[in-house]
């Protein structure tokens, strides 16, 4: 796909600045500059985000875009690990959204059978080249609309895998599901009639029992909230033929909390909220089950009560078993007060800080505490169910 001049300007600026490269530009015309950037960049951005594919000679890498939006190895190989403990009777895959193909080359050998349907045709050229040096053998690649292929040319399959683009035809980003391309909640009942299960990839913004309503709650068996780094990353909806119940399934990289359909019924918080105690137990919920919402599900299971319906912290009288998210020892509570914070914070002069239902952000709280950032001491700042405004000053569990 490369001139053997580009592929030498590659090889020979491979741990360059790209900005730079782009400035000096190339005296010599039989070099593709941009496909060279493009493939220099990418390089450097695999390394990063898709250790294993780095360093596999001859790979080619699509423009700025498609890859940043493409998946982790991380996240990629969290849906491999997904399709291979609850999709029996792997015999044939369709992804529908090829993109850059790196969910569908971890997804592909899990299967006899794997068709790649992409609508860009550069896409489908870079697939069509990676694919074998990636040692997918059984890979079809097929250039299509996903509603053309899924309507006329897609055989029955095991699974489809669909991730819809997040972006209009300006480049802006959008997050409904009608606004996606392709419309999975128009799509679906075909996808279901032509497969034994669909797994849709979706925005980690989406509010997950809104996507599970817009898809159709009667076929979503699983959701899958994954996160890496402290951030969630992606929303997976698997659907199948037949209803099963629904669990939901809080992934990071710590590990995979699953709550069962009974958890996910509407369950009534702790009545009141709790108010923390010097040698208390502070508890604050990962990223993905953060974003599940499922407070009052986190108070049973853990033994953990509320701080404040808003606050999203949790607190305990004694150390709590395997929680997932972060556990730090409460050291004071402190109001806002001068003196109560002269106090409090005497001695301290640098913390992590952050808030949680609180009218300062953290710069501004930062700036009125006099406080650096860093250190052993972690500060949040929140608010009682009685709207009283206070600071946790905590040390993080297994710290002095």
């Amino acid at each position: 796909m490369m001139t053997p001049e580009t592929a030498a300007y590659v090889a020979r600026h491979g741990a360059d600045d790209v900005r730079l490269l782009a400035l000096r530009g190339t005296k010599d015309p039989l070099v593709d500059l941009p496909l060279a950037l493009d493939q220099i960049a990418g390089r450097q951005k695999a390394r990063q985000k898709l250790p294993s594919w780095a360093d596999v000679e001859g790979l080619c890498f699509p423009p700025h875009l498609a890859m940043e939006q493409c998946s982790s190895e991380t996240t990629a190989r969290y849906k491999a690990a997904l399709v291979a403990r609850a999709v029996a009777g792997r015999d044939r895959l369709t992804d529908l959204t090829g993109g850059f193909g790196v969910d569908f080359s971890f997804l592909a050998p899990l299967f006899r059978r794997a068709v790649y349907v992409e609508r860009q045709q550069q896409l489908c050229l870079t697939a069509r080249h990676n694919m074998p040096l990636l040692g997918i053998a059984q890979a079809e690649v097929v250039c299509d609309e996903a509603e053309h292929y899924a309507a006329h040319s897609m055989e029955h399959c095991s699974l489809v895998f669909i991730d819809p683009a997040r972006r209009d035809s300006h480049g802006q980003r959008t997050y409904a599901l009608t606004d996606c391309t392709p419309d999975a909640t128009t799509l679906m009942p075909l996808l279901l009639r032509k497969s034994d299960a669909v797994l849709l990839k979706l925005s980690p913004m989406l509010d997950w029992r809104k996507a599970v309503a817009d898809v159709g709650a009667e076929r979503v068996s699983e959701v899958h909230i994954v996160a890496t780094g402290g951030e969630c990353k992606e929303l997976l909806l698997l659907a199948r033929q037949e209803a099963r119940p629904l669990t939901l399934h809080c992934a990071d990289d710590s590990g995979v909390v699953v709550l069962s359909a009974d958890e996910l019924s509407p369950m009534p918080p702790t009545a009141g909220g709790a108010v923390p105690e010097a040698g208390w137990w502070l508890c604050e919920p990962s990223a993905p089950l953060m974003k599940s919402g499922c407070f009052a599900a986190i108070e049973h299971r853990y033994g953990v009560r509320q701080i404040a319906p808003s606050s999203h912290l949790f607190v305990a009288s004694e150390p709590v078993k395997a929680f997932p998210g972060r556990t730090f020892r409460i050291g004071t509570v402190t109001t806002m007060a001068k003196g109560a914070l002269k106090k409090a914070l005497s001695g301290t002069d640098r913390a992590n800080i952050a808030v949680r239902n609180f009218p300062l952000g953290v710069n501004e709280l930062r700036k009125r505490l006099h406080m650096a950032d860093g250190g052993d001491v972690y500060i949040f700042a929140t608010t009682l169910a009685d709207g009283q405004h206070v600071l946790l000053v905590c040390t993080k569990f297994g710290q002095a």
